[in-house]
């Protein structure tokens, strides 16, 4: 038996104005066949798992590439069609594979293809056309027709944060075993919910719906049940949350199962969505907490969901109302990295901060402030893997104000991005990071109270500040009750151009 492998990885913005270049593959994570010999991170953990199993089974094991790009905006048509081809390319040479399992993300969107992972599946189909093709998915994904036709195996994450990687590899591994066995013959179907939102697992009625995902995997026929998020920062006919299930043979469980549990979904929307207050309200709210530190999420400039990663509008409010004892970041401005880096570790700066990309990261910020670490090749864990973090550079002003500038975007997961530069978190009143819900677990321990705030930028969660021309405005809650009113698509609006450039 022959197992071939790979991961193509990066979770498109439409609404960004930076493209997704080969550089940011290159600067972040870009192995051609090799990753297994690293440590894992996210979205290599599955490669880990495949390997370790098809090698228990004494099978032959194909490796290829594993590439990963922070989100931004459209991948430019150079740099998917290298990316794409290469992973064709080696499935070439290999003269194919008996089973095929792929680490995709599910929102890529390159300048003239829409569904990236429903265009690469479909040439491995072609390719391979009796191969068991199997695909794990990142939550926030677009669930595609496409999709389901190349791959007879499609699974997402559960969880968001994301700490099920592991284990849903290993699903889609036994899944694909069982198919080798011939034990099953799995049947998909996808049912929309019609909605854009952000769905917190880790807590309240998120936490039941994971809970009933995986009773329903332990009904007779069901053989894998999953709830793409979707991801919202994306203008694309697919876009929204929709619910998948796959059955043993029997079509009609699989659609049935789908649309039962995705109406259930949608009924509790209300329940399931969340209001997150303004800069404003969630600094009012964190200057009335008591105890410390308070942990407040910059949600609007999380690099995780395309945005810049260089906005100073919570900084800059912080310095306007005075306040003190802050530690915030990761701020992406290689710019100020370089300059820290040639004046050293000691140096007394004036510096201008931040707001270099557009309109979504405000304007730059003039501080003065004081070099008190430089340090490159740390990480910082998300889940059981580790993600790099580039030179970072620690930045101390006046106030007991401490900052953590980077030259690579990623958005903040861990309090360990903050404490192994030397900035104790204990000791702060308010911590203000760069992320939406990755950081939350880690950073629930260690804080009085977490805030996330709707603060201006690129990923903000008020979704009104984007234009929907394709799929989202006939989404909640653009729509009442989408799924009550005909929303079907005609055939011209199916045919629009999905030509982005």
């Amino acid at each position: 038996m022959k197992l071939f492998m790979a991961t193509l990885s990066t979770e498109t913005n439409t609404f960004s104005p930076m493209p997704t270049a080969m550089s940011g593959f290159e600067e972040f994570y870009l192995r051609h066949g090799t990753a297994t010999q690293d440590p894992p991170n996210l979205m290599t953990e599955a490669l880990h798992v495949w390997r370790r199993r098809a090698e228990e089974h004494e099978w032959e094991v194909i490796e290829s590439l594993a590439a990963i790009a922070e989100p931004a905006g459209l991948t430019v048509t150079a740099t998917y069609d290298a990316l794409h081809g290469e992973i064709l390319s080696d499935l070439e040479q290999a003269k194919g594979a008996d089973i095929i399992l792929l680490q995709l993300h599910g929102a890529m969107v390159a300048e003239t293809v829409e569904d990236c992972e429903g265009d690469i599946l479909k040439a491995v189909r072609a390719r391979c056309p009796d191969a068991i093709i199997g695909v794990s998915l990142d939550l926030h994904c677009h669930l595609t027709d496409a999709i389901l036709a190349a791959a007879d195996l499609v699974i997402t994450f559960k969880e968001y944060p994301h700490d099920d990687a592991t284990a849903r590899a290993e699903e889609l591994f036994d899944l694909a075993l069982r198919m080798t066995r011939r034990e099953i013959r799995p049947v998909s179907r996808i049912f929309d919910c019609r909605m854009l939102g952000l769905y917190l697992t880790k807590e309240g009625e998120m936490q039941s719906v994971v809970r009933e995902m995986q009773a329903l995997e332990a009904q007779p026929g069901i053989l894998s049940v999953s709830l793409a998020h979707g991801f919202p920062w994306a203008d694309v006919t697919d876009v929204g949350t929709r619910v998948l299930v796959i059955a043993d043979r029997d079509e009609s469980l699989a659609a049935e199962t789908a649309e039962q549990f995705g109406r259930s979904f949608f009924a509790r929307r209300h329940a399931l969505s969340t209001a997150y207050p303004d800069l404003d309200m969630a600094l009012d709210r964190a200057a009335e907490i008591p105890a410390s530190p308070v942990v407040l999420a910059d949600m609007g400039d999380n690099s995780g969901a395309g945005a810049p990663g260089d906005a100073t509008f919570a900084l800059r409010e912080v310095m306007r109302r005075g306040l003190t004892s802050i530690a915030a970041g990761l701020f992406w401005d290689p710019i100020v990295v370089r300059i820290c880096a040639d004046a050293g570790v000691g140096a007394d700066l004036s510096l201008r901060l931040g707001g270099k990309v557009g309109p979504d990261s405000g304007d730059p910020l003039d501080i003065q402030a004081r070099v008190m670490r430089i340090s490159s090749g740390l990480g910082q864990h998300l889940g059981e893997g580790i993600e790099p973090l580039g030179t970072m550079v620690w930045l101390k002003m006046d106030g007991e104000i401490d900052l953590l500038v980077n030259d690579l975007r990623t958005q903040v997961y861990h309090p360990e991005a903050f404490e192994q530069m030397g900035i104790a978190l204990s000791s702060k009143r308010l911590v203000v990071v760069k992320s939406t819900f990755h950081f939350y677990a880690p950073f629930k321990a260690i804080a009085s109270q977490v805030i996330q705030a709707a603060t201006p930028g690129g990923a903000s969660p008020d979704f009104r500040n984007f234009e929907y021309r394709r799929g989202g405005a006939e989404c909640w809650p653009f729509v009442d009750n989408p799924l009550e009113v005909n929303t079907q698509k005609t055939s011209q609006a199916k045919e629009r151009d999905r030509t982005f450039v």
